[in-house]
């Protein structure tokens, strides 16, 4: 497994800790305010490069990166440990980072990566979901894995992929559950068709449609309505022809 320890180097500079006001000041000068705690130090207020930032967020080992930090002309090594964007633009506003002893022990939660095809969707027809995605651990900071790799391949249906599953390296502590879920297979809901009983029964049930009755010169041939009198002119004319 990878581990986060990187070479990526970040640099800070103090500021004056002020209110939004001056944070808006950092931003428009292309940084971003910071804070660095931690290594039984007070917390200092710094601005660092967002463009390093984002670079160390979208690497590999993410947000568990271990990095140089340099600040008022020392190194420690650090991560960062929460982070904010802006919701609209998605520009990064504001990280908190924290000091490093590269001896002692850290909690850290890694993404948790399924390999493999699941026996229940390549013979069953069911689908994977995986429901937790990270596992929290504890270890040296050297040790942190970018993620850890867990193999689906004999899940069916009733078998379900649980912490206590996963692979268990030695330098790692997992302090998740060990029960929690982590993948299982569920069947998709098939649609089904109706029986020619049902669609028979649906229609009986169905309100009958009034009948239209329609009116016109073929209604009143039908019902024995006697012709129209000849005109009078021409009854006339024949009656002299006649004659």
């Amino acid at each position: 497994m990878a581990t986060a320890l990187e070479t990526n180097r970040l640099e800070a500079h103090p500021r004056e800790s002020g209110n939004k006001n001056d944070a808006r000041r950092v931003r428009r000068d292309g940084k971003i305010p910071a804070v660095v705690y931690g290594a039984g130090k007070d917390s200092l207020a710094v601005t660092v490069d967002p463009r390093v930032v984002t670079r160390i967020l979208h690497s590999e080992t993410g947000h568990n990166t271990i990095f140089d930090l340099a600040l008022d002309g020392e190194r420690t090594k650090a991560m960062i440990v929460d982070w904010q964007y802006e919701p609209i633009k998605g520009a990064l506003l504001h990280i908190d980072l924290k000091r490093i002893a590269m001896d002692k022990t850290l909690k850290v939660s890694v993404p948790i990566f399924l390999k493999g095809e699941a026996e229940g969707v390549k013979t069953q027809g069911g689908i994977l979901e995986q429901i937790q995605r990270e596992v929290e651990i504890e270890c040296l900071p050297a040790d942190i894995p970018s993620h850890i790799d867990a193999d689906v391949a004999h899940l069916v249906f009733g078998t379900v992929l649980r912490v206590s599953d996963l692979p268990h390296d030695p330098k790692l502590k997992f302090l998740s559950d060990p029960n929690q879920p982590v993948a299982h297979i569920i069947s998709v809901k098939e649609e089904v068709a109706p029986t020619p009983e049902a669609v028979a029964a649906e229609a009986a049930a169905a309100p009958a449609e009034p009948e239209v009755i329609k009116k016109g010169k073929q209604e009143t041939e039908e019902e024995g309505a006697e012709a129209p009198a000849e005109k009078p002119e021409k009854a006339e004319k024949e009656k002299k022809e006649k004659k």
